[in-house]
């Protein structure tokens, strides 16, 4: 239980209430992106058993992550947003992902009824255009247990998100790649052309030399 003592000590050394923001899904190319935000504003005992598995999402099996979403949502304040393919088209990824997070931290704080809060954004970026206090941490999901809980509940989300579209284009392998451009992806993408669900920027390069090969 000592890494999920440590997440919380982080937290806890900030002072107040500390809301922890990740995000999911900024370098695949296809499906949306999504951020959580998370505050624990009360640590039970309780919390340092059912959370004992705490870690950056990456580094966790999808089991033990589906086991940490449930118990995240119960002990802790979240919110868990995202934003559509045409967003991230329109401002690109990373202002999508970040405007995503101040969705989500806003209502956090909404719900937690108070400004006097300090976001702990993970990466090096902080949020634009946005007022509360913040401090960026770099690796966050391995250092803090809000943004960890965070990246979970964004991670989480997508995953369940890429399964169910998946459905309608099994072709892809979106159950298994999750967007990403795996050989597997690419080579369907190839075949049989973009989706709604791609992100035609990311895809160009492909999409280009598709286009030259048919002109032999």
């Amino acid at each position: 239980m000592t890494k999920i003592k440590e997440l919380l000590e982080f937290d806890r050394a900030q002072g107040g209430l500390v809301i922890g923001t990740d995000e999911a899904g900024r370098g695949p190319g296809a499906g949306p992106v999504f951020a959580a935000a998370v505050c624990f504003r009360e640590i039970p005992e309780s919390l340092y058993e059912e959370l004992a598995l705490l870690n950056d999402s990456k580094k966790l099996p999808e089991k033990h992550r589906e086991e940490l979403f449930e118990v995240i949502k119960k002990y802790a304040v979240f919110s868990i947003q995202q934003a559509s393919v045409s967003e991230i088209e329109t401002k690109n990824i990373l202002n999508a992902s970040l405007d995503t997070m101040k969705k989500a931290c806003c209502d956090v704080a909404s719900q937690l009824g108070t400004d006097r809060i300090k976001v702990l954004v993970d990466g090096n970026k902080k949020i634009k255009n946005y007022q509360a206090e913040q401090m960026t941490v770099v690796k966050g999901d391995s250092k803090s247990a809000s943004i960890a809980a965070a990246s979970i509940l964004a991670k989480v989300s997508r995953d369940r998100f890429m399964y169910k579209i998946d459905k309608d284009f099994p072709e892809y392998g979106w159950a298994r790649n999750k967007g990403y451009l795996t050989a597997e992806h690419v080579d369907a993408i190839k075949r049989l052309g973009a989706t709604v669900w791609h992100r035609k920027k990311f895809l160009r390069n492909i999409l280009e030399e598709e286009k030259q090969l048919s002109l032999l």
